[in-house]
């Protein structure tokens, strides 16, 4: 069965490899924005191994494990994860050794480069999942109040403003086991112009086991 899930989310053919990397614990930025030559880029930040790497998204596999399993709270603020009680797998902002500790980051990019020092990551489309599943990101402040980025449930896409130079990280809820393929890219306006600069689109493959 796992290995039945892992090998549907390969991609077709990946970036000079025969096999994607699977990850599947650790910290991994699944997100790392670059600005070079001109040019927004997303990759892959993989830290677990040493020293860290950079991947492009098609070589990648990103595995929810079964501890990832928990239950919708029943606070009515959790109400775009489904119903109270209900299944959701979730790789938390917090780390957990056991899970993947995903992150978004900006930190390669400089001050004074964007407007506002600032951009947009536009999740764009949930490409594939299974049937009726739901990919949700979200934010949790000391309270334990949510703070919703993208949520397919009401439709997307939806646009995650991120600072320059920053790390964030935030929980990624997935409703149902099997196979999700997430669509993004991020934008940006050259600062003092209204020169818009985009990435091309990348594919975020991440297998929920049962």
């Amino acid at each position: 069965m796992i290995a039945a899930l892992v090998v549907s989310a390969a991609p077709a053919q990946a970036h000079g490899t025969t096999l994607p990397v699977v990850l599947s614990a650790g910290h991994v930025d699944v997100i790392e924005v670059e600005y070079e030559d001109g040019e927004l880029e997303l990759a892959v930040h993989d830290d677990t191994v040493e020293p860290g790497v950079h991947r492009h998204h098609e070589d990648v596999i990103f595995v929810v494990k079964p501890q990832a399993k928990t239950t919708v709270p029943g606070d009515p603020a959790f109400g775009f994860l489904g119903t109270a009680g209900s299944r959701v797998w979730v790789l938390p902002q917090v780390e957990n050794e056991d899970l993947l500790y995903a992150g978004i980051a900006t930190e390669e990019l400089e001050e004074g480069v964007f407007e506002g020092d600032s951009l947009d990551l536009t999740v764009q489309q949930l490409i594939s999942a299974p049937s009726s599943g739901q990919v949700a990101i979200y934010t949790e402040d000391l309270f334990g109040q949510p703070t919703v980025l993208a949520n397919s449930r009401d439709g997307l896409p939806d646009v995650v403003d991120l600072p320059v130079g920053d790390h964030l990280h935030a929980n990624w809820a997935f409703s149902k086991a099997g196979v999700y393929l997430l669509k993004v890219k991020a934008s940006a306006t050259l600062a003092g112009t209204t020169t818009v600069v985009e990435s091309d689109s990348v594919f975020l493959r991440f297998v929920v086991l049962p």
